[in-house]
This record gives structure tokens, C-alpha cells and sequence, in this order.
């Protein structure tokens, strides 16, 4: 089946996701759900058309699922935003999100503990190596694990220091290294099927624990 986005629906993606629910066409009330061929799994197909032109056949199910679950769970917003900034290497994006917001619960989403919860169940500490990203490792390893400060080159200390980044009391924490994904596998593991990118650190205890 294939559901063409209204024009009305045309000024952006999030119009779209506001506007569908999961399976019903909010013009005429049709089941969107079909099945694909090649995968078995449940998909919602559509013609997408934007400022880039049309794009056929787009399966929107796994963005209407996500949303959703966003919706029912705002407080995980943030935190799969934080993800992304760790798979990106955006170091300054990953301090800010570190900062408590104004309106923030008295108990908020440990952040740097997060799994992603709608995937593979990645951590920051995955992202980040997954990303390629060892500034933000180390960042996260300063912060999230009890890592032992003498292994931690010095001038990491030095500009963690100079930013005013302090690791937080760890020893009733999780440490991050020891979090894993759907997979089973902790960051190190994720590392050394990366190859030469983390050269010396699988093995070195910096990764796992």
C-alpha cells in the first residue's frame, strides 16, 4: 500500500509525524500497515515531498514509533540527543547537556548512564566509540567511571580542569565501561571490531572493567 503524503503535509517531516498516528491515514482513516517482501516486517510506506523533491517509497514506521515512544517519554528526549552529540565528537554539545535544566525532575535520566532504549541499547561511552571519537571518550571515562585519574593523560586533566569539569561520586555508580549493548558487548568489544581507529586502547582496561 502507498499512502501519499496531502500537500498540506508538505513544510517538513515534523509535520508529518505530528499529523500520522502509527497505522491510520489521517485524511481518510485507511490501515497504513503493509508488509515488506524482503524483510517480513511491518512497514508504512509513503511518497515524501519537501523542498528536495519526492521521495518514493519512504518507510516512516520506524519514525512514527519513535516519536511516539518520545512523546509518551519526553525525558528521554535529551538523552538520544545526547547520543547523537557523543557519536558526533561534539564535546562542548555533550558538556551542555550535562548542565541540569531549570524544569528538570528532581530525579532526572542519568544522562551519562543512558542505554538507548529504542535500538541497540548504546551508551555514550558506544557512541562515542562508535563515532570514533576518543576526545569524548575520554570526557566520559573522566566522568562515569572510577578510571584511576593517574591514567588519564595530563592534558585531558588539564582542560577538564580549566572547563570546570569535576567526575561526580562514582563509587555508587554503574561505571560506564561495564554497560552493555543488545548485543552483549561493552564499548571495548564494540572497539575492537573497529580496528585500527582504537588501536591502544582495547586491552588496556580504558574501555572495559
Amino acid at each position: 500500500m502507498l499512502c501519499r503524503v496531502p500537500r498540506s503535509y508538505q513544510v517538513s517531516r515534523q509535520c508529518l509525524l505530528d499529523a500520522y498516528t502509527v497505522t491510520q491515514c489521517p485524511n481518510c482513516g485507511a490501515d497504513l500497515l503493509s508488509q515488506s517482501h524482503t524483510t517480513g516486517q511491518q512497514q508504512i510506506l509513503c511518497s515524501l515531498h519537501n523542498e528536495g523533491g519526492i521521495q518514493e517509497g519512504l518507510d516512516i514506521l520506524p519514525l512514527l514509533m519513535e516519536e511516539g515512544y518520545l512523546k509518551a517519554n519526553p525525558q528521554e528526549r535529551k538523552c538520544r540527543a545526547f547520543l547523537e552529540f557523543c557519536r558526533e565528537g561534539d564535546v562542548m554539545a555533550v558538556v551542555d547537556m550535562l548542565e541540569p535544566d531549570e524544569d528538570e525532575d528532581e530525579m532526572p535520566i542519568d544522562v551519562l548512564r543512558y542505554q538507548d532504549s529504542l535500538g541497540d541499547m548504546h551508551s555514550g561511552l558506544h557512541a562515542a566509540v562508535q563515532g570514533g571519537s576518543k576526545e569524548v571518550a575520554w570526557l566520559l571515562l573522566l566522568l562515569a567511571s572510577r578510571m584511576p585519574y593517574e591514567q588519564f593523560p595530563r592534558d585531558v586533566l588539564q582542560q577538564a580542569e580549566a572547563a570546570g569539569i569535576t567526575r561526580r561520586d562514582a563509587n555508587n555508580q554503574v561505571d560506564i565501561r561495564s554497560l552493555r549493548d543488545a548485543q552483549g558487548q561493552t564499548a571495548e568489544q564494540l572497539a575492537a571490531q573497529m580496528g585500527s581507529s582504537w588501536e591502544g586502547w582495547v586491552g588496556t582496561g580504558r574501555l572495559a572493567c
